[in-house]
């Protein structure tokens, strides 16, 4: 499966963004889906992630309460909706398929990877 991120941009701290991932290739629904970021200098972290059906999710304490991922199977895409946005969450956001069927954060459970979108937070 080949994915697109899309929805990046710069924002002020505690601004909103959706980022978006849309899938192309094989069947979209098989797949668990994740968010990863990786800021300047640092290691790529999990921020999220979604099962194949979107009844199960995950997320990393540091974005716990604050983002919210979603997947519409019908249009191929998962989502990322991010509120209250802090400086610290700038980095540029991954999205990532994997055939675990529950939510996974290890990197190594995915083996399709997006482009990034390079999200921003001013303070």
């Amino acid at each position: 499966v080949q994915l697109q991120a899309s929805g990046g941009g710069l924002m002020q701290a505690g601004g909103s963004l959706r980022l978006s991932c849309t899938a192309s290739g094989r069947i979209f629904s098989i797949y668990g889906l994740g968010w990863f970021r990786q800021a300047p200098g640092k290691e790529r972290d999990f921020v999220s992630a979604i099962s194949r059906s979107g009844d199960s999710t995950y997320y990393a304490d540091s974005v716990k309460g604050r983002f919210t991922i979603s997947r519409d199977n019908a249009k191929n895409t998962v989502y990322l909706q991010m509120n209250n946005l802090k400086p610290e969450d700038t980095a540029v956001y991954y999205c990532a398929a994997t055939t675990k069927y529950t939510p996974t954060s290890r990197s190594y459970d995915y083996y399709s990877w997006g482009q990034g979108t390079q999200v921003t937070v001013s303070s």
